[in-house]
């Protein structure tokens, strides 16, 4: 993997920029958030990978969300998908999504298996599609994960927005002649949908690295595609979870994080809804909410450190016994 670093740090949060390249030979933009040595006198409680959401970017729209976490003793990793953000890629575009969700995971599995990172505990968070993202990393690999925290998670296409079985047909063979092309309509505008405040609307708006024209063909087809596959089988998540969502979001719908929550097989799960509170929990909200969803999200992940650490201790023992029953070589 090439890497080009670059580095900024404030008093609590020592932040860094870095290019992999992925299997494909892509470059792909990759960031993180590290609280200083002096600001915890430990090592980082745990690392955490996140995975934005659709059309979004992580150095400068989750900012907040890598500096509030690293403030609060984790260390957070993001990286910016094929056509998002820095990354390399027809901005917008989705050619496959198994590309992203393996790219995702062999950028976090580096990261976990670093020396001085293999006995952190590891959580995904995900946002909107990002959502959908880290609970396929979790399916790739279901015992490497300790939890996931799910911020109004993309896992169901709602059924009064759902293509007949028709027009889902008519779409895929489309996708495969002009995939690239803008031609999906969205109801309204998703950026004035999903951010209540007028001033992010306008930071999302003059931000280059955020996509805004109309889902272009094949991506609208692969967000059809993984949601409908993430829908039947949400039975499967098994990880401990935490799952928020707005009230009122009309982008994903509320009812859907309930569903998951209902159906997902972990015997450890949470499901906070806001009311009044739209799609963007992380970014888009009134400062007042904002800290309201960061304040339990920061508790959560303080609970699963002190008590989740089942992974790694199951590890160890592991290890211990594999190592008890190798003979002794004499020297």
């Amino acid at each position: 993997m090439a890497h080009e670093t670059g580095n900024v740090v404030n008093n609590n949060v020592k932040y860094e920029e870095d290019y992999i390249t992925n299997s494909r030979g892509m470059k792909l933009f990759t960031c993180s958030w590290n609280p200083t040595q002096h600001h915890h006198q430990q090592h980082p409680k745990a690392l955490i990978f996140f995975c934005h959401g659709y059309a979004m970017e992580c150095s400068v729209s989750m900012k907040d969300t890598g500096m509030r976490l690293a403030t609060a003793g984790y260390a957070v990793h993001g990286i910016d998908y094929e056509g998002h953000g820095k990354s390399a890629g027809l901005l917008g575009f989705i050619n496959n999504m198994d590309c992203i969700v393996h790219d995702c995971t062999d950028h976090f599995t580096n990261i976990s298996e670093r020396e001085g990172n293999s006995k952190k505990v590891r959580f995904l968070l995900g946002e909107s599609m990002g959502g959908a993202i880290a609970l396929l990393i979790h399916q790739k690999m279901p015992q490497f994960w300790d939890g996931a925290i799910l911020v109004a998670p993309m896992c169901k296409i709602a059924d009064e927005v759902k293509p007949s079985p028709a027009v889902a047909k008519a779409l895929s063979r489309l996708a495969r002649i002009i995939p690239t092309w803008k031609i999906v309509p969205t109801p309204n505008d998703v950026v004035d949908a999903a951010f209540r405040l007028p001033e992010t609307r306008m930071e999302i708006r003059e931000n280059p690295y955020c996509y805004k024209g109309r889902p272009r063909l094949k991506t609208a087809y692969e967000l059809m595609r993984v949601s409908t596959e993430l829908e039947n089988n949400l039975h499967k998540i098994q990880l401990p979870f935490l799952v928020v969502h707005g009230e009122c979001d009309i982008v994903t719908d509320p009812s859907v994080s309930q569903l998951l929550y209902e159906k997902a097989s972990s015997t450890d799960k949470t499901f906070k809804l806001y009311p009044g509170m739209w799609h963007s929990l992380l970014y888009g909200e009134t400062p007042e909410n904002v800290n309201t969803v960061f304040t339990d999200i920061i508790s959560w992940l303080d609970e699963k450190c002190a008590f989740g650490r089942s992974r790694l201790e199951r590890e160890i023992k592991h290890s211990n016994e594999q190592n008890s029953k190798t003979p002794f070589s004499k020297q």
